[in-house]
């Protein structure tokens, strides 16, 4: 590994020393003043600064040349909660208990009515229902709704009694629940169901409806409102918020629930699907939870993502096949929102016309296009931080410890390894996490030697004082309950006399709770965040849709296989933490307390190849893989550690290492995978309805051979298969029915799998094809399009447009054709530098898409 590092490594146009820049600090503070004179007897000056008072209130005064004054108050602005209050709050309070708002911030009342007035605002709750805010749409915000408007006017125009369909990839951040209701605005909708697979997210749906001044008179509903839905006010607009397994699951008997069935009888006008990747989450959840005790995990799996739901639809990944059938409601539109919806995208279930995109690469774009066009402006992404990812290469003594896996990488799994429940957990190897302990705040006396030897000294998380700022309240990622709650107690012993000014909260297992339940102990522990420190342990709590404003970095301590589940987890250290109107003076001023926010990762391999899956994953039409993640880097600086010095590495690099280890094995691996072809009913229903697709599929070595009319064959035996599962629901079959549904389900799942098995097949004659093209100082397009189509249609035994028009269909997996061309040419072009002869300068790599699109 530590070659890859070296030889990977390059100089990019941000220095290191930017990427580590110093954190700016920021105190709030409330202070009151009162002057010496006639005018002035009995009043007090009621304001709040970020600087220091004796200096804010001296800069005040300067140019009416009034000396006689004196500073009262001088006290925080931070409340109990971690939240932070204004002097506009302090006064309004004031007014509330019925003292005398004289003129502009001066209040008649006296400083010990002021300190009182603070005692009730850092302990109470802010009030609900306000519509004090009245911040309009951001540009990106306005765009998604027009575009998702005027396609929902053009189906309609087509089609009377259409229900169109829209898809919002958007980021965490985005703004998602108040642009939502925006578009429902902007539709004139009555009534708005929304539906999510995450119960935990309802927080944010309530708030943003009513606190936002354009939705005064619209009405929140859900189950823990305790409103009875059928008595609302018919003549304002209603928005019902509740999980799927709830409003659309049905009792033992297959009914609806009697307290749900109103919701069938309404029309709707928006129906809003909210954390719409669970199709693709329900495949990775476990990986979230795998580390909690059995019984907590599968509660807190089911709560979280809806664990019931399997049992309703077995595609439910796909809901537009049987909308009418899984949603037995009536709409006029649906919207669909995620942040990582790579499976809808990959698989072609939105087409163009149907998405609006916002990734974290266009956010931090926007912010950074916002500051050079309007310098010297409050900058409306200027609180969204930007990440940088920090990746270690571990001492040799601590790789042979946990080494593992097909690339022979770091296991953190293995590394941080306990048993054990609470106070009596201990790690298999507690002298190697000490030692890396040790490492990560720069006192490992071994390194510390070669340190002084080579003259440089690494930016190590809790060493470096340009880091130390931003891990003030940090998230460590571990494998399971048992290792949080080692790891709690190895901090707490002695020796670690470092950890002991930092609170550490284990957000893991049963005693922390399900979900949200998890939260209140760790906002406790960390107040308003600026005189506190924190640790929070978690295995999988508090990874998503929770906002701690004050986490500023994230440890991944455990090995994760998804990008999606990578980047949930770590968007969590992207929250914007900030203070609007610092100095009670400038409402478009604002003090960022968080310009940036980090990922320490410490199996680089593995972090690395997250980082470029999720790259390409971010944009599915890329053809070129690696100026998708040459994008994504160019906001999310990526340093590594090679076991001596820390510098950037560029989108190649990243690659480079991510691939590491690749081997002819590994690619046949990927040439036979599962997840490049799709053979879903949508999917087969194309290929049917479609005879240039038909004559194709007809030509692949072997499909003859399983029968006439095979496809149709699968799609109605699937369709005799959920018919049966639905009258099963209804009432109890005969055993006759039950060895007949047996039978059919048995019967169209294998068949489908032939299908599958087929396809598989062909797809294994793409390298082969590649391999032997000869023409490497062209693009894979060019060797297709322009030299070699004879060879394609000899190797594969189909032309390049019957292939062309079956990736078209869908019937092949774009994105994960493209990585496996992508890991093909790289490695082809690796074997050949290393036998010394090196591929054309210039050389770009294509993805498989565009080997074909061109043919047509």
């Amino acid at each position: 590994m530590l070659w890859r590092l070296k030889k990977s490594v390059t100089r990019m146009n941000k220095p290191v020393e930017e990427i580590l820049a110093p954190k700016p600090e920021a105190r709030p503070r409330i202070y009151a003043y009162s002057i010496a004179d006639a005018a002035h007897k009995g009043l007090l000056k009621v304001g709040q600064t970020t600087r220091d008072v004796k200096q804010r209130v001296a800069e005040q005064l300067k140019t009416a040349a009034i000396k006689n004054y004196r500073i009262e108050l001088d006290e925080s602005a931070e409340r109990d909660d971690g939240g932070i209050f204004s002097d506009h709050e302090v006064r309004a309070a004031l007014v509330r208990k019925g003292f005398a708002n004289v003129q502009l911030e001066w209040m008649r009342c006296t400083v010990k009515d002021v300190k009182t007035v603070l005692t009730d605002l850092r302990t109470g709750q802010r009030f609900a229902g306000t519509h004090h805010e009245t911040f309009p749409m951001r540009r990106e915000q306005a765009e998604a709704v027009n575009k998702t408007f005027d396609y929902y006017q053009s189906i309609r125009a087509e089609k009377q009694n259409a229900a169109p369909r829209f898809l919002w990839n958007a980021k965490m951040r985005f703004g998602k629940t108040f642009t939502t209701y925006q578009l429902a605005k902007k539709l004139d909708a009555k009534r708005v169901l929304v539906l999510t697979f995450k119960p935990a997210v309802e927080d944010a749906w309530q708030t943003d409806l009513e606190s936002h001044a354009d939705f005064d008179g619209w009405q929140y509903l859900s189950r823990s409102s305790g409103s009875d839905p059928t008595q609302i006010d018919h003549a304002k607009p209603v928005v019902y918020f509740g999980s799927f397994q709830d409003l659309l699951g049905r009792d033992a008997a297959g009914n609806i629930k009697p307290k749900n069935e109103w919701i069938h009888t309404v029309n709707w006008d928006l129906v809003v699907f909210d954390e719409y990747h669970f199709g693709a989450w329900r495949e990775t959840a476990k990986e979230l939870f795998e580390g909690e005790e059995d019984a907590v995990a599968k509660k807190e799996a089911g709560l979280e993502y809806a664990g019931g739901l399997t049992d309703m639809n077995e595609d439910l990944a796909v809901l537009s096949e049987q909308e009418a059938a899984f949603l037995p409601i009536t709409t006029r539109a649906y919207l669909y929102l995620s942040g990582t919806p790579f499976k809808a995208l990959a698989t072609g279930e939105f087409i163009e016309e149907q998405i609006f995109n916002w990734t974290y690469t266009d956010e931090q774009r926007a912010k950074e296009a916002f500051a050079a066009k309007h310098p010297g402006q409050r900058n409306p992404y200027g609180a969204l931080p930007q990440m940088r990812l920090l990746t270690y290469q571990m001492p040799d003594e601590l790789l042979v410890i946990a080494s593992d896996g097909e690339f022979d990488e770091f296991d953190l799994n293995a590394f941080f390894e306990a048993s054990g429940t609470g106070k009596a957990a201990k790690f298999t190897h507690k002298s190697d996490v000490q030692k890396w302990l040790d490492i990560i705040r720069g006192g490992y006396m071994a390194k510390s030697i070669e340190h002084l030897k080579t003259g440089t000294r690494p930016p190590f998380p809790y060493s470096d004082v340009r880091l130390l700022p931003y891990l003030q309240h940090a998230f460590w990622f571990l494998p399971n309950v048992a290792a949080c709650h080692a790891m709690a107690s190895l901090l707490a012993e002695k020796h670690n006399t470092f950890w002991h000014d930092y609170r550490v909260i284990v957000a893991a297992g049963a005693q922390a709770g399900i979900g949200l339940e998890a939260l209140p102990p760790v906002r406790q522990a960390i107040g308003s965040g600026f005189e506190t420190k924190s640790i929070t342990l978690s295995c999988g709590k508090l990874t998503t849709g929770v906002t701690v404003p004050q986490w500023s970095s994230i440890l991944m301590l455990r090995n994760l296989k998804s990008p999606e589940t990578y980047f949930q987890a770590a968007f969590r250290v992207q929250s914007p933490w900030s203070i609007k109107n610092p100095n009670g003076d400038n409402p478009h001023e604002e003090d960022i307390l968080k310009p940036v926010c980090f990922v320490f990762d410490f199996a680089p391999t593995r972090a690395l190849r997250q980082l470029s899956e999720y790259g390409i994953g971010l944009s599915p039409n890329e053809s070129n893989p690696e100026n998708a993640v040459k994008d994504l880097v160019s906001f999310l600086p990526v340093l590594a550690y090679d076991g001596a010095n820390m510098t950037q590495i560029d989108a190649g690099g990243i690659l480079d290492i991510a691939m590491a280890g690749t081997s002819a094995t590994l690619l046949a691996r990927k040439w036979e995978s599962a997840l490049l072809v799709n053979v879903d009913n949508g999917t087969l229903r194309r290929i049917m309805d479609n005879p240039e697709a038909m004559a194709a599929v007809e030509r692949i070595e072997g499909w003859r051979a399983l029968g006439d009319n095979i496809i149709e064959t699968i799609i109605n035996k699937s369709e005799k298969v959920k018919a049966l599962k639905n009258k099963a629901k209804e009432k109890d079959l005969s055993d006759k029915e039950k060895k007949e549904l047996s039978a059919e389900e048995k019967e169209y799942k294998s068949k489908r799998k032939l299908v599958q098995e087929k396809l598989i097949k062909f797809a294994t004659r793409i390298p082969a094809f590649m391999y032997l093209t000869d023409f490497r100082e062209n693009t894979l397009q060019d060797v297709i399009t322009q030299l070699e189509p004879d060879l394609f249609r000899a190797v594969t035994g189909l032309t390049v447009k019957e292939f062309s028009k079956l990736v078209e269909l869908k019937v092949f997996n774009t994105e994960q054709m493209n990585q496996a061309v992508f890991a093909f040419r790289r490695y082809e072009d690796a074997s050949l530098r290393y036998t010394g002869i090196e591929s054309h300068e210039g050389l770009t790599h294509y993805g498989l898409y565009d080997t074909v699109v061109a043919t047509d």
